[in-house]
């Protein structure tokens, strides 16, 4: 299984060490510490503004080439992650490899909640040029449940000192501010949102209030014990919740060689966008059946895929296509509608098997070589006649088998990149080498990745 690298983006006065904890109980897997313009390392590089910051954090994933990677957004850092998680979502070229994201006690994209005292007060701090001793002590007490052991809290306390004053006032006064929720929109990819019981603004209601409703597949978490700097109070608990959250996220990571193409300028935005959605949770919003039908389309799909197919997923796939109608627009003139369709095929089947999903997976597959040769015949009305049966269970075979040859998954794991023949320059870069084993450089890419 292909591990991702994990992307961490730290607080307002704080740099890439508030993450040593974390990595640490993270373990051998590849981790990436960043310093955001105006802190830490960076110190001297002054105020960087939103835009700018999400550009260097997308710059930074495509210069480090990352196939595979989740951002890990503390409070500033959060919203960052946000902008560019929504940037990756919308097919943005070099950016493929985004899978997951973690945001930890996150500002959201809307302005940050902030007590005006509290926020006029960190504002004076730097007033004279740079923070106090005493104010940085301060401001990391107010931060925390709990007091710090004494290396923590002199190296938070340092961070906070060795800010940028530019870098300070500018998130204060103007980022925190910035509103981006339209353009960031609601985003698909999984994420993990992280609260601290004990935080002040930042807290688990906020987090479900500003944060949550720009995920699809947002799961929120609240750490016992902890207020706003969660890195600094729990890591070995904040490092268990993002280490779940990759293992969730772990079956749409694709093959760097086929995210390396399918990142590129040989595809399109429009095309990547479509696709990456595929790698995506189905979300529940699209699904009508009941949990005995959608056991029956289940059972379907292990009989008409490989082994080594998610049944589920794939059956939770079908179902999302044939509710929302989003088919080729062909069907059999002597069915019904697809929607209807189904659910008369699902009822037929529970009828003639007396209870499909019960049966043993022979069995099962008896009555399906039956069905498909039209040799059933179930009593009473609202059920299809054998005729029927056997032309839905050719628009089911055929429904799965489009489903799955549609996922990325499958297109790397066959090795198909006819996706690959666009981009949105001036002209469709197609293939120059047609014929059989007759393959371009590029194509080889990803046997060289992988």
């Amino acid at each position: 299984m292909i591990s991702p690298t994990f992307v961490f983006l730290h607080a307002l006065g704080s740099s890439h060490r508030e993450w040593e904890l974390v990595c640490r109980h993270l373990g051998d897997v590849p981790c990436i510490a960043l310093d955001l313009p105006g802190f830490g390392e960076r110190s001297d590089e002054g105020y960087a503004d939103v835009a700018s910051m999400a550009d260097d954090l997308a710059d930074e994933i495509r210069r480090r080439r990352l196939t595979a990677c989740i951002l890990v957004g503390h409070s500033m850092g959060g919203k960052i992650a946000t902008i560019v998680a929504s940037r990756a979502a919308a097919g943005e070229a070099g950016l493929a490899g985004v899978v997951g994201v973690v945001l930890v006690a996150a500002s959201p994209p809307a302005p940050e909640p902030m007590d005006e005292d509290r926020r006029t007060q960190m504002i004076g701090w730097f007033e004279g040029g740079s923070i106090t001793q005493a104010d940085a002590e301060t401001f990391v007490k107010a931060n925390i449940a709990a007091p710090l052991p004494p290396e923590l809290h002199d190296r938070a306390v340092a961070d906070v000192r060795r800010s940028s004053r530019e870098a300070w006032l500018g998130w204060l006064e103007r980022g925190s501010l910035e509103d981006w929720r339209t353009a960031v929109g609601c985003i698909s990819i999984p994420a993990l949102i992280v609260a601290g019981a004990e935080d002040g603004d930042l807290d688990e209601d906020a987090q479900r209030r500003l944060n949550s409703p720009h995920y699809h597949n947002g799961d929120i978490r609240v750490v016992a014990n902890a207020a706003h700097m969660i890195p600094y109070e729990q890591p070995a608990a904040l490092a268990q919740l993002i280490a779940d959250h990759a293992a969730s996220v772990a079956a749409s990571i694709l093959p760097a060689g086929f995210v390396t193409i399918l990142g590129s300028d040989r595809v399109s935005r429009r095309t990547r966008t479509a696709m990456l959605e595929r790698t995506r949770p189905v979300s529940d919003d699209s699904l009508g059946w009941s949990d005995a039908q959608r056991a029956m389309a289940k059972a379907l799909v292990a009989h008409i895929l490989p082994e080594d197919v998610d049944p589920s997923d794939l059956a939770r796939r079908v179902e999302a296509a044939i509710i929302k109608g989003a088919g080729d627009g062909w069907r059999f003139a002597d069915l019904p509608r697809d929607p209807e369709a189904w659910q008369l095929g699902f009822a037929t089947l529970d009828e003639l098997s007396g209870g499909f999903v019960s049966l043993d997976r022979p069995d099962q597959g008896t009555w399906l070589e039956r069905i498909d040769a039209g040799e059933t015949d179930a009593q009473g009305e609202g059920f299809l006649s054998p005729e029927q049966m056997a032309l839905w269970f050719q628009d089911v075979r055929a429904e799965v088998v489009r489903q799955w040859a549609a996922l990325p998954s499958t297109m790397a794991a066959i090795g198909y990149d006819g996706f690959a023949v666009g981009g949105d320059g001036p002209r469709n870069q197609g293939y120059h080498r047609t014929g059989a084993n007759d393959v371009e450089a590029w194509q080889t890419l990803q046997e060289k990745i992988a």
